[in-house]
């Protein structure tokens, strides 16, 4: 990862869902530049993250809403 990368995620603005319980057992998502998309643990915001080009997120969310 790029320290422009790194730079975008620490300044990007991060949500969970408003569905996300008590359970603490949630991610976080930032939309970025070029339509790519971050996902990170809300119980370690200073931890790795995931990101997911366009088509990568695309796929990834098509599979989760037919499951």
């Amino acid at each position: 990862m790029s320290v422009q990368e790194l730079a975008e995620l620490a300044g990007a603005r991060w949500f969970k869902s408003t569905r996300s319980g008590a359970g603490k057992e949630c991610v976080e998502v930032a939309f970025l530049n070029n339509g790519r998309v971050g996902v990170r643990d809300s119980k370690n915001p200073a931890g790795p993250a995931l990101v997911f080009g366009v088509r990568e997120w695309d796929s990834f969310t098509e599979l989760i809403v037919r499951d």
